[in-house]
């Protein structure tokens, strides 16, 4: 399993364990994306996401050690705070703490136990500058192409209509909109552009997402 280097963007991706749901409810849609923001966004930047009822995309760029704000980052309760010292750990250890986290939660709602996130969490590099955009397109295109959605424009749960949106936003769209060189490019290729084909090295089968095709809208 390749590690995460700062500076380097990745497509990171899992499902729950042997396919069990991983979202229940719009609340539990929202409360993963609430610790996402604690976990995450202080050490990576989010180019793209989407979450699925029992499996997630997203894309990132892991954060130089100079970009990271270490009051940022969330730290463990000590009894006496005055000793501990805040230091940047390894990336892929928030999201560990950011799955650890979301599965606790989980567990106690549905009266489970044990794992819910298949492990390790999956990750490739994406070190060619001219994918970006197709990944970002197979990454909106995925709840239409496992059954979610209909309409990958109008599933409520990924970046897509954030990046259209003019909301504030943590998301970079600005960057975003300028690989695709306008908003009407974004969309146009959306609409136009058989990602699928292209990335099976990037995606797991979709026989692995097998599941309840319920969507929760917001």
């Amino acid at each position: 399993m390749i590690e995460l280097e700062s500076g380097n963007f990745y497509h990171i991706y899992n499902r729950g364990i042997n396919g069990c749901n991983l979202f229940y409810s719009v609340e539990n849609y929202r409360h993963f994306l609430r610790l996402y923001q604690k976990y995450i966004d202080p050490v990576a930047e989010t180019f793209a996401w989407a979450l699925l009822k029992n499996h997630f995309h997203l894309l990132v760029r892991i954060r130089l050690e100079s970009e990271v704000i270490l009051s940022s980052l969330p730290i463990p309760k000590y009894d006496n705070m005055e000793d501990y010292d805040v230091k940047l750990r390894k990336p892929h250890l928030y999201f560990s703490d950011l799955f650890n986290a979301y599965c606790k939660a989980i567990n106690k709602q549905e009266e489970r136990t044990g794992a819910l996130f298949e492990r390790p969490f999956r990750r490739l590099l994406v070190d060619q500058p001219a994918y970006f955009r197709n990944i970002i397109i197979y990454i909106h295109k995925n709840p239409e192409k496992h059954g979610f959605t209909d309409n990958f424009r109008h599933y409520p749960w990924s970046s897509y209509g954030t990046i259209l949106s003019l909301k504030p936003t943590r998301i970079n769209r600005h960057k975003i909109i300028g690989w695709f060189n306008s908003i009407a490019e974004f969309e146009s290729e959306h609409e136009v552009f058989q990602a699928y084909d292209l990335f099976k090295d990037f995606c797991l089968e979709p026989e692995e997402f097998m599941a309840d095709k319920t969507v929760f809208k917001p």
